[in-house]
């Protein structure tokens, strides 16, 4: 019996040692994850004429979207009835930018100009950040409007 008991506290000991290692390597991946997020924020949302210390700023207070909002609709349209077609973004290439399980849960609808993304259920402060640095990223943004929000992504390629 105290043979088995043996085999069992060490086994224990092994066990608690993997855990302590595992939780090691977990907090430091987050920490990892937390600082590669912001890096990628800083880039695709900080203009390029402005320094890498903005990229901070904008994770405690994102720019307000009606300057965004008022210029765009002013200037695609002209140049999207003119554009050629692989100058366009197809509404299956703006699904396909999205993992599988965060495109479930989103609806995607054409537009003139834009192509409309709404959740069809909460999305999470996870999900919705990484809905929103998606959308960023081809040239969108979130349009904040109460039950109708939305995020907007242009036809037209930048």
């Amino acid at each position: 019996m105290s043979a088995d008991r043996e085999k069992l506290d060490q086994l224990l000991a092994k066990v608690e040692e993997l855990t302590a290692t595992l939780n090691k390597a977990s907090n430091e991946l987050r920490e990892v994850y937390a600082a590669l997020k912001l890096l990628a924020v800083g880039q695709i949302t900080a203009p390029k004429t402005v320094s890498a210390s903005s990229s901070a700023l904008y994770a405690t207070s994102p720019p307000p979207p009606p300057p965004q909002t008022a210029p765009k609709p002013t200037t695609p349209p002209a140049p999207t009835a003119s554009a050629e077609p692989s100058r366009l973004r197809a509404l299956d290439d703006i699904r396909m930018s999205f993992p599988e399980e965060l495109e479930a849960r989103l609806a995607f609808e054409e537009k003139d100009d834009y192509i409309i993304i709404k959740p069809k259920q909460f999305l999470g402060s996870d999900n919705f950040a990484k809905i929103a640095s998606a959308v960023r990223g081809m040239g969108g943004e979130y349009i904040s409007a109460g039950r109708d929000s939305h995020f907007r992504v242009p036809k037209k390629k930048i």
